[in-house]
């Protein structure tokens, strides 16, 4: 008995244990997670995003999504390695509790929250844009296609986590899909030079229009604040462990495989469209890849691409609506979000923080008829400020984690985010970089960065006012 004991002695701290985890299926498959992994790291910041971005910094842009495309790994991997020392449906607002104690939870979740309710202003704003490209819509209402496509996603992720996955599948197969087949066609066009807009397409299109950096380094710094966030939502597929079976054996080859997704997808699409035709060539205001099917004559080419675009949107909202009500309900069941939104349906579905989310999403609606433009696009940029917070606290999370296994209090798992403490450390400085360079960008970047002190201000009193329900909470648990 006395050995026994001594052997107890010697073992880690017992896990923490969340009670925001239990009641949940575990109904997503391998496929799905995959896919989810890969659909959180291609959206409509590649697709549209990359034209005006290629204008302004020239084929320099590959540059800043190499870079970003990197930092958005090591924080999901850094993700990782906690999945797999504790899966959890309340992913880094779990992680955050345990290391950083209620108030980092709190903080945590409220500003992922902020992200992907502004962030779901924008998708339902933008599949409704994108519908009216079609005649056969421009007469329906603005406000009528985004409620009908909210309610749509909003159906399916109140049936079940199963058909959420199902339907995120798909639309990452449309989104991978494009890219492989526009990739297709761009190296058969170089293979054979076959001239696009009266260019060769070949590096010489590169080096004879100015370079990599044709207006300098500058640009291409600048535009890095706004790559940065063409990665959000890499962070969803942590929040898919607590719902899927033996994350264990998922996670790890669903993580590793954004690494290279992103260098063929992002740093090959650019690469590759810089050979295709000028830099100069493309703009803000149409999709690169439009730009490029046009000029080869591919027939109803900026038809084919809306429709991926309005997937991409589609896409978007749907993790929003998903990954937002897994967050809530972790907060709530420990007090420091409303009630409601830890309520799970028969379904096992967490209808209480999904409803919520819509909410905001409605709400959206009816901003983009009241606000002017101006301050509609800061509202939208408070996401980008709930994003770097997000990967901030995971990286912190990690590094706390990281210092108990040094302690002997805790083990890493086998799956590890490499270098640490100094990979944690390095990626903290570029995200506090990013902060910087929103405000060197002046605009509605500088307005939002400024809006800081409020947000913090918010949050504060909202602290305040769920204290003594967190307290109440955490006596209830320890009981």
């Amino acid at each position: 008995m006395s050995e026994q004991f001594l052997k107890d002695e010697k073992r880690p701290t017992t896990r923490h244990v969340d009670a925001g985890d239990t009641g949940y299926s575990k109904s997503l498959k391998p496929r799905h997670v995959n896919m989810i992994a890969i659909g959180g790291a291609i959206g409509t910041g590649l697709f549209l995003g990359a034209g005006g971005r290629l204008a302004e910094a020239g084929p320099s842009l590959f540059i800043a999504y190499a870079v970003c495309g990197i930092f958005a790994f090591l924080v999901v991997r850094a993700l990782g390695e906690l999945v797999l020392y504790r899966p959890s449906s309340g992913a880094f607002v779990s992680y955050a509790r345990e290391f950083m104690g209620e108030k980092g939870a709190y903080t945590a979740g409220w500003m992922y929250f902020l992200n992907w309710a502004t962030t779901g202003i924008a998708d339902i704003t933008a599949v409704a844009t994108y519908t009216h490209y079609w005649h056969l819509f421009s007469d329906v209402p603005q406000w009528v296609i985004a409620l009908i496509a909210l309610a749509v996603v909003l159906t399916v992720n109140l049936i079940s986590v199963r058909i959420f996955g199902e339907l995120e599948f798909w639309f990452a197969i449309v989104k991978v899909g494009a890219l492989v087949v526009f990739m297709g066609i761009a190296i058969f066009l170089l293979a054979t030079r076959h001239p696009v807009d009266g260019a060769v397409p070949g590096p010489a299109l590169i080096t004879g229009n100015g370079g990599i950096f044709p207006n300098g380094l500058l640009p291409m710094l600048l535009i890095i604040q706004g790559v940065v966030f063409a990665y959000a939502s890499v962070e969803l597929v942590g929040v898919t462990a607590g719902e899927t079976e033996k994350p264990e054996e998922i996670m790890p080859k669903a993580i590793n495989s954004i690494m290279w997704r992103v260098g063929l997808f992002y740093v090959g699409s650019v690469v590759l469209l810089s050979m295709l035709m000028p830099w100069s060539s493309y703009s803000a205001g149409q999709s690169p890849f439009v730009t490029v099917l046009s000029h080869i004559g591919v027939p109803a080419a900026a038809d084919v691409m809306n429709l991926v675009v309005l997937t991409a949107a589609m896409s978007s909202l749907n993790s929003g609506l998903y990954s937002t009500g897994r967050i809530l309900r972790s907060m709530a069941v420990n007090g420091s979000a409303p009630q409601f939104t830890a309520r799970l349906s028969r379904t096992q579905v967490p209808y209480g923080g999904i409803l919520l989310t819509s909410g905001m999403c409605v709400l959206g609606v009816g901003l983009n008829f009241v606000v002017p433009a101006d301050a509609f696009e800061i509202v939208l940029n408070l996401a980008a400020i709930g994003i770097l917070a997000t990967w901030g606290v995971i990286m912190v999370c990690h590094l706390l984690f990281w210092r108990k296994t040094r302690n002997g209090e805790l083990t890493r798992p086998s799956y590890r985010l490499p270098g640490s403490p100094w990979t944690e450390l390095v990626t903290l400085a570029f995200l506090a970089s990013v902060l910087v360079l929103m405000y060197a960008d002046g605009g509605a970047g500088r307005t939002t960065v400024l809006c800081v002190p409020l947000i913090a201000a918010a949050l504060v009193a909202g602290w305040y006012a769920v204290r003594g329900r967190v307290a109440r909470a955490a006596a209830r648990s320890d009981g």
